[in-house]
């Protein structure tokens, strides 16, 4: 058989199962239209969502409301919260943490010539400890924000990093530098 007269064959047998079938679909809008009655498709929460964020009229007045929603229960919560707690004794901490504090550094170097505090609160210059009436503790008074500060001392040109009086203790660069919180309510400061 040549592929002419097997594409023929094939036409007509397609030809008869078509026919066939036609009767078969009469009326089949119909009963689907019956069965499916006044049933509105269901709509998927995805399916909402997109829709309030089409580029339609609706959309835009979907996303309207959701925003206006969103903005009263905000507006209603913070209602809420503020009845149950003055704002003044609310802002107070924080107003008061925004002074400097006088933060006092001491170290006991009996046979020291020099004694400084270096920091992150200088840049890491040098400021100078005094030792007044020459009993080795020397100290120096500095004023800082409040915040967390790593510092070591500087005695006679070696450093010190580990004040037993520091709040922790980190390692950089194979050095020990103290670590002291201003301000937090845990130093007193």
């Amino acid at each position: 058989m040549r592929p002419d007269e097997i594409g023929g064959i094939l036409r007509d047998i397609l030809r008869e199962e078509v026919a066939s079938a036609v009767g078969r679909l009469d009326g089949l809008e119909e009963q689907i239209v019956l069965e499916l009655g006044d049933r509105s498709p269901r709509l998927r929460f995805v399916d909402w969502v997109r829709g309030l964020t089409a580029p339609t009229r609706a959309g835009r007045v979907g996303q309207l409301a959701v925003l206006g929603a969103t903005a009263a229960l905000f507006l209603v919560v913070g209602v809420l919260i503020t009845q149950n707690a003055p704002l003044a004794p609310a802002l107070a901490p924080r107003l008061a943490a925004r002074t400097n504090h006088e933060v006092l550094f001491v170290v006991p170097a009996l046979d020291a010539e020099s004694v400084a505090v270096v920091g992150d609160f200088n840049a890491w210059e040098a400021a100078p400890l005094t030792d007044e009436n020459q009993d080795g503790i020397w100290t120096a008074s500095i004023p800082l924000s409040p915040g967390r500060y790593e510092y070591a001392f500087v005695i006679d040109g070696r450093w010190w990093g580990q004040d037993p009086l520091a709040d922790e203790y980190v390692r950089t660069f194979g050095q020990y530098s103290s670590v002291r919180y201003v301000g937090g309510g845990g130093d007193g400061v």
